[in-house]
C-alpha cells in the first residue's frame, strides 16, 4: 500500500510560477501550468457498495435463505468480516461511512425528517466533518455517488437549494440517485447531480436495475476518458428499504420458499451459519424477541400472506445483489480491476420491523403511527409487489433476517440492529483468499481504512474549517493477519433510546421501545430502563444476559456509556416518537418561513415537502386560476404525495376532481357532474378542519366560478406526513399516482395561471395554529 504522502490541510495552495518573469515571455523562463493533483502512486480504485435494511443472516453468503451469488464470488476471493456494526438506522450511519466520525458527532442521531435542534440531531452535517469524497476527490480521485442519499436535511432539498450539503457539495463529481430515506422503486423521483430526472417510459422499469445501469456507464465512462486516474464509486440501492417490490418474474423464483414460517427459518439459517463458519460453532440461537408471535401460532391465511410477503422481500433482495454483480462485471473488464477495493456491506442497519406485527401495505402508515390489519392485506396478496403498494413485509420476518440475534433495525442495545455482513475483495492486496475477520469493527472504522490503503492523510483542515478527529480506528492490519487482536476497545451505541456499550469484550445492552410501535410513552424513565449484559467475545448472538451474575460490570458499563454519550454529543436523549416526523411541531426550518399562502405556477415540480406550507392538522384552501381549451381539458392542476398518501386535484373530461389519498388505505374523491366550459376558471378546494387535535376530519368544498361543484367529508386526515420521498407539482404527476385513476405523468392539456395554496389568514388562522401547537405538546 502507498504511504501517506498528502497534504493534512486541503486543498493545495494555489499555483505560483516559481521562475524568472521578465519585462516578456522572451526574457522569463518557459511558462510552466499547474498540474491536477495526483493520487498517490499505486492508490487503489474503491468501490462501496451499501444496501439498505439487510439483516445478518438475510444473504446466503452469511446463511441466509436469500441467494447472493455476488456476495459468494467476492467471498471467494476476498475476507468476510462477521463482527462489523452499524448504527440501527439508515442516516446515522450513512453519515458515519462518510465521514469517519460517530453519527452523533456528525449530527445525525435519526434520519433527516426526525431532526431536533440539539447538536447531535438536527442532521445538517457539520462542516468540521468532511467526507471522504471530498478528500478523496482533492487527493487526485474521481468520485461518484450512486443511489440513496438520506444526509440533506430536508429542508434544503428544493431547487432553491442551498447545495453544498447536496451529495455534489459533498465531495461526489457525479450523484445519480433520490434525497430521501426510500423510494418507489417503480415510479421513483430522482435527481442527476441537481436536476430532476424525467420519468421513464420503459414499461419494464426498475430502480434497482436503473441505478446498476448508471454505475456501469459511470465508472466506464470516466475510465475511458482518464484510465490513469484511479476512481471512487459510491453505490448505495433503496433495496431492501420499503417498499418492497420486484419484478414479477423475481417474486415467482420463490414461491412455497418460506412455507416453513419464520421461527424455522432462523434455526435453520443458524445451521447453515455455522457450516459456513460466519458464526462460532457455539453460537446459540436467541430467543423470540419479546412481543412477536409463534409462527405457529398463525391461523392459515396469515401463514398464506406473511410466506408471501417473504417471497417478495427475496425477490427484492436477489434482485439487487444480481443488479450490484453487474457492476462488479463491468469493474472487473477494466485494465485495472486487481488493484480495485470493492467493500460490500450488506446493510446499513438490520432488517427492518417497521411493517408491525401484520405487515404493511403503506410503510408511511408507520411514520403516521396507525397500525394496520393483515386482513386488509390479504385482500391484494397478489398485488404484492408491484406499483400499486408500498408493502413492507411483518416485524418477525425481520427477526428472522437478523438471525441468529435479537431484535432488529432501530434497536441499537442489539445486535440484530446493528451486526451486518461484510466483504471486502482487493485482488492486489488481499492474499487470503475466502478468509474470514472477527475482529470488533464499527462503520467509523472505514474512512480510516481507505485513508491508510490510498496513502491519504487525514486532513486536519479542509476548505478552510479546521476537522475534527477522525473517530474510526483503520483494520487494514486484518487483512494480513486474521488472528490479529481488536483494536477497537470500546464504543457506545445509541438510537431512539437503545443504548449499548461494548467495551473489552464485554456489551451492556438497554432496549428502549419495540420498534414495531411507532407511539411512545411519554413517561419512560432512562434511568429506570432495563440494562442487560453480554460477554460477547464469548457469546456471540448476545444470548446469555449475566447481568443478574455481575452487576459490578454492568455499572461500570452504564457509567462508561454516559461518559461517552457526552464526549459524542448524544445527549439530550429524546424517545418522542412520530410526533419527530412533525416538522412544523418540531420547529425545523423551512423555506416556507412565516408564511401562510404561496403561490405556484406550472412547471413546478417534485417540490419537497419541507419546502411545502403544511397543510396538515388546519383548514386550507387552494385556488387554481386556468385556461381550458374546451370542454374536454384533462390532466393534473396541483397534487401533493403520491400513492403513500397525499391529495390531486385535476380535470378528467372537463370536470373538476379533488381526491384525498388517506395513506393508501381510502381515497375520498369529490367530482363534479358537469364539465367547465371553454375559458378562464377558477377552481377552489376549501377544506374546514373539524379541530380537536392531530388527524381530525373536516368538510371538503370543491367550487368553480363560484359556484359548489362538489362537496362531502373527510372523517380523517393525514397527521405527520402526506408522503415519504414525494412532494409537490404543478401542472402533472411525478413520482407514483395519487390515486390508480389516471395515467401518469397525466400532464395538464390547458394552461395554468397559477395555483395558490392558503393555510390560515387573520384571527382564526392563529388560533387555530396555536390551539395546534397545544395538541402537538400533548402527543
Amino acid at each position: 500500500m502507498p504511504a501517506a504522502e498528502t497534504p493534512d490541510i486541503l486543498p493545495r495552495p494555489d499555483f505560483h510560477f516559481t521562475g524568472q518573469v521578465g519585462r516578456t515571455y522572451k526574457d522569463s523562463d518557459p511558462a510552466q501550468f499547474p498540474q491536477p493533483v495526483a493520487a498517490p502512486k499505486g492508490a487503489p480504485n474503491i468501490v462501496l457498495i451499501l444496501l439498505d435494511d439487510v439483516g445478518f443472516g438475510q444473504f446466503s453468503t452469511f446463511g441466509g435463505g436469500v441467494p447472493s451469488p455476488t456476495m459468494d464470488r467476492l467471498a471467494q476471493e476476498g475476507l468476510r468480516f462477521n463482527r462489523f456494526h452499524t448504527t440501527a438506522l439508515c442516516s446515522p450511519t450513512r453519515a458515519a461511512l462518510i465521514t469517519g466520525r460517530n453519527h452523533h458527532s456528525t449530527s445525525f442521531a435519526g434520519i433527516t425528517e426526525a431532526a431536533t435542534g440539539y447538536d447531535g440531531y438536527c442532521c445538517v452535517l457539520p462542516k468540521n466533518c468532511g467526507t471522504v469524497g471530498e478528500v478523496l476527490r482533492q487527493n487526485g480521485y474521481m468520485t461518484a455517488w450512486i443511489g440513496k442519499n438520506h444526509n440533506t436535511p430536508t429542508w434544503e432539498t428544493s431547487a432553491a437549494g442551498p447545495f453544498d450539503r447536496w451529495a455534489n457539495g459533498l465531495g461526489f463529481d457525479y450523484f445519480y440517485g433520490f434525497n430521501a430515506g426510500d423510494m418507489n422503486h417503480w415510479n421513483p423521483l430522482l435527481f442527476e447531480n441537481r436536476d430532476l430526472v424525467p420519468a421513464s417510459d420503459d414499461p419494464d422499469y426498475h430502480l434497482t436495475e436503473d441505478l446498476a445501469d448508471k454505475a456501469v456507464a459511470w465508472v466506464r465512462k470516466v475510465k475511458s476518458i482518464a484510465p490513469d486516474r484511479p476512481y471512487f464509486l459510491y453505490v448505495a440501492p433503496g433495496a431492501t428499504h420499503a417498499p418492497h417490490q420486484a419484478p414479477q418474474s423475481w417474486i415467482d423464483q420463490f414461491k412455497g420458499k418460506f412455507d416453513m414460517g419464520w421461527d424455522a427459518y432462523r434455526e435453520q439459517a443458524l445451521e447453515r451459519q455455522k457450516k459456513l463458519g460466519v458464526v462460532p460453532k457455539d453460537t446459540k440461537l436467541t430467543t423470540r424477541s419479546k412481543g412477536l408471535p409463534a409462527w405457529d401460532s398463525l391461523n392459515a391465511d396469515q401463514k398464506r400472506l406473511y410466506a408471501r410477503m417473504m417471497e417478495v422481500f427475496a425477490a427484492y433482495g436477489a434482485q439487487v445483489d444480481a443488479a450490484m454483480g453487474r457492476v462488479i462485471d463491468a469493474v472487473k473488464d477494466l485494465p485495472d480491476a486487481d488493484n480495485t477495493m470493492i467493500i460490500y456491506i450488506a446493510g446499513d442497519n438490520g432488517s427492518s420491523a417497521e411493517g408491525g406485527l401484520e405487515g404493511s401495505l403503506n410503510e408511511n402508515l408507520f411514520f403516521n403511527g396507525i397500525i394496520e390489519k393483515w386482513q386488509d392485506n390479504l385482500k391484494v396478496i397478489d398485488e404484492l409487489g408491484g406499483p400499486k403498494h408500498f408493502n413492507h413485509f411483518p416485524s418477525a420476518w425481520a427477526h428472522a433476517m437478523n438471525a441468529p440475534f435479537q431484535w432488529t433495525k432501530q434497536v441499537a442495545s442489539h445486535f440484530g440492529g446493528t451486526r451486518n455482513p461484510m466483504i471486502i475483495s482487493w485482488p492486489d492486496g488481499i492474499a487470503d483468499k475466502g478468509g474470514l475477520r472477527d475482529q470488533f469493527l464499527h462503520v467509523i472504522d472505514i474512512v480510516p481504512t481507505i485513508y491508510e490503503l490510498c496513502g491519504i492523510t487525514a486532513p486536519r483542515e479542509l476548505n478552510g474549517v479546521p476537522q475534527k478527529p477522525v473517530e474510526g480506528i483503520s483494520f487494514a492490519f486484518t487483512f494480513d493477519d486474521a488472528k490479529a487482536a481488536s483494536r477497537r476497545r470500546t464504543q457506545y451505541f445509541e438510537l431512539a433510546c437503545n443504548r449499548g456499550l461494548y467495551h473489552d469484550g464485554w456489551m451492556a445492552s438497554s432496549p428502549s421501545f419495540i420498534p414495531w410501535d411507532p407511539n411512545r410513552d411519554e413517561n419512560w424513565d432512562p434511568d429506570k430502563a432495563v440494562w442487560e449484559l453480554y460477554k460477547v467475545d464469548e457469546d456471540f448472538s448476545q444470548a446469555n444476559d449475566l447481568a443478574k451474575d455481575n452487576p459490578v460490570k454492568l455499572r461500570e458499563l452504564q457509567d462508561l456509556w454516559w461518559a461517552e454519550a457526552s464526549k459524542y454529543s448524544v445527549l439530550p436523549i429524546d424517545w418522542r416518537g412520530t410526533i419527530r416526523f412533525n416538522a412544523e411541531a418540531m420547529g425545523r426550518p423551512s423555506m416556507i418561513g412565516d408564511r401562510t399562502a404561496a403561490t405556484y405556477y406550472e412547471g413546478m415540480v417534485a417540490l419537497p415537502d419541507a419546502a411545502c406550507l403544511p397543510m396538515l392538522n388546519k383548514s386550507w384552501k387552494i385556488t387554481a386560476e386556468v385556461e381550458l381549451p374546451d370542454d374536454e381539458a384533462q390532466g393534473m392542476i396541483i397534487t401533493q404525495g403520491g400513492s403513500e398518501g397525499g391529495y390531486g386535484l385535476y380535470l378528467r373530461d372537463g370536470k373538476p376532481v379533488f381526491v384525498y389519498n388517506f395513506l393508501g388505505v381510502e381515497r375520498p374523491t369529490f367530482a363534479a357532474d358537469k364539465p367547465l366550459p371553454k375559458g378562464k376558471a377558477t377552481i377552489v378546494v376549501d377544506f374546514a378542519y373539524d379541530g380537536g387535535g392531530m388527524g381530525k376530519g373536516g368538510t371538503i368544498t370543491v367550487s368553480a366560478n363560484g359556484a359548489k361543484v362538489a362537496g362531502g367529508r373527510l372523517e380523517r386526515t393525514v397527521p405527520i406526513q402526506f408522503s415519504i420521498g414525494e412532494g409537490l407539482d404543478v401542472g402533472m404527476d411525478n413520482g407514483s399516482a395519487v390515486d390508480f385513476t389516471y395515467k401518469m405523468p397525466f400532464k395538464f392539456t390547458g394552461k395554468i395561471n397559477k395555483v395558490t395554496v392558503d393555510v390560515g389568514i387573520g384571527a382564526k388562522g392563529e388560533a387555530a395554529k396555536a390551539k395546534l401547537a397545544a395538541d402537538m405538546s400533548k402527543q
